[in-house]
């Protein structure tokens, strides 16, 4: 996980909760809205929206979130981080701390094995051949330039 705070032994436990239920609303609230948008219209090339990782920074009077996603088509709509916001204040009860969330467009989203793995998920579920989806991914990474 990727947590960037300070607590008192006796308080940390509470922290990495807090930590858990942050992650959770996010990842709810993505699925939740994912679902709504593939009834609508399917993607055949992209593997919607993945988060790679969430960052957690808490100082004494802010939390800044930042969730790195493959593809942030979802949460560019208008109002879907203030959405976003609301349900994680809703969750955590954070009444002196303010919240912040950014997004961040991971820059090679082909890179990362989370979003391989949901990709071939995805076409395995569109009913595509096993063999088609794994040699469509091995494509996409050698495109991607990795190594191994």
């Amino acid at each position: 996980h990727h947590s960037f705070w300070f607590a008192q032994p006796k308080n940390y436990s509470e922290g990495l909760q807090e930590d858990k239920k942050i992650r959770n609303c996010i990842k709810n609230y993505i699925q939740k809205n994912r679902k709504k948008s593939s009834n609508r219209k399917i993607e055949s090339d992209s593997s919607s929206e993945v988060i790679t990782h969430i960052e957690i920074q808490k100082e004494i009077d802010t939390i800044h979130v930042i969730i790195h996603i493959g593809f942030p088509n979802l949460l560019k709509k208008k109002g879907a981080i203030e959405e976003l916001e609301k349900d994680i204040q809703k969750e955590v009860n954070s009444v002196n701390q303010r919240l912040n969330i950014a997004i961040e467009k991971v820059k090679e989203p082909y890179r990362q094995p989370n979003i391989l793995a949901e990709y071939i998920a995805f076409q395995l579920k569109n009913r595509v051949s096993f063999r088609k989806a794994m040699k469509k991914a091995i494509e996409l990474t050698k495109k991607a330039d990795i190594k191994g």
